[in-house]
């Protein structure tokens, strides 16, 4: 019975509709404005080497992979899971295998679009703000801004909150939904964690990460309507090349041989009956008896050899004697 439900579990389902698509509510965008404000305020503290900037250093000196040693090995894994590689696999792996399922491209679709949102916009704050890490500091007490870093936002955090977030985001029912938002919360919290126990991220690089990630996820919506053009776009391109590869594979028939038309048969005359066989039409021939159609014009015919003399006897014949004279 178990098996049986396995291979139950690895067919296709029936193609049905996904759920909706998250719509861009009052709630959302209320969320992404009070995220875009945060992630504003962090880029404006660090600049102006507020206290942002001692947290950063205090954490720095303290050293935190060092007061806990034994906690390395366990982390020093952990944190694979906010690298965009190993992560991005596995999620689409998992993915792949539902849009298989249910018919549909949008779960991939969507994490495609999510990472690409995430690789331009946190790759370009990492290029413009160019940040020194923890362990490339110069000056004690700096900002390490605009150098030849590339550590602001944190691209690890960000990157877990997107790639864990799209599992909750594309859930289908509220249970599902929970659970994997909670499954996220605690992955992108832990990873971020993580780069700031390592002494690979300042601490302020690690709250932006989580505005960053945070702000694509709730975007999401506004980018739907694209990603719904696109699925019917890359089906329709995918129905196209499979019938002209079905055409490319069927066996070409020869084309028919054209034999001449047959002559008309003459209708023979049923037995006993002694009129002449039917015999069809001849271009410029009339039958016999034939009456002619409205302009037509007949033959002339020969002049009669008995033709009347004007005598009253017929021509050519000798007076008639009475029988006996001589």
């Amino acid at each position: 019975m178990n098996t049986r439900r396995i291979f139950a579990r690895l067919e296709q389902e029936p193609q049905r509709p996904d759920a909706a698509a998250p719509a861009m509510s009052p709630v959302r965008k209320a969320l992404f404005g009070a995220t875009a404000m945060f992630y504003t305020a962090i880029v404006a503290a660090v600049l102006t080497t507020s206290s942002l900037v001692r947290l950063d250093w205090q954490m720095m000196f303290f050293r935190p992979y060092k007061q806990w040693p034994e906690l390395h090995p366990f982390l020093d894994w952990f944190v694979v899971l906010g690298q965009r590689g190993p992560t991005a696999v596995l999620i689409a792996a998992w993915l792949g295998w539902r849009s298989w399922r249910q018919r549909t491209l949008r779960p991939l679709l969507v994490m495609g679009t999510a990472l690409l949102l995430l690789n331009v916009s946190v790759g370009a704050a990492k290029l413009g703000m160019g940040r020194e890490g923890p362990h490339y500091a110069n000056v004690v007490g700096s900002n390490e801004m605009f150098l030849t870093g590339d550590i602001f936002p944190s691209g690890h955090t960000a990157n877990a909150v997107v790639t864990w977030g799209i599992l909750a985001y594309l859930a289908t029912t509220p249970r599902a939904r929970r659970i994997l938002s909670v499954t996220a919360a605690i992955f992108a919290l832990g990873v971020g964690t993580t780069t700031a126990y390592l002494g690979t991220h300042w601490v302020s690089d690690v709250l932006l990460g989580w505005a960053a990630g945070l702000l694509i996820l709730l975007g999401l919506p506004w980018f739907e309507p694209l990603i719904a053009r696109a699925e019917v776009r890359i089906l329709t391109t995918r129905d196209r090349l499979r019938a002209r590869m079905a055409a490319a594979r069927e066996p070409r028939l020869p084309d028919p041989v054209r034999y001449p038309a047959p002559e008309p048969a003459v209708a023979a005359p049923p037995p006993g009956d002694r009129r002449p066989a039917v015999e069809p039409a001849v271009a410029g021939r009339v039958r016999p008896g034939a009456r002619p159609t409205p302009g037509e014009r007949r033959p002339h015919r020969a002049a009669s050899v008995n033709r009347a003399h004007p005598g009253g006897r017929p021509s050519g014949d000798h007076p008639s004697r009475p029988v006996g004279s001589h």
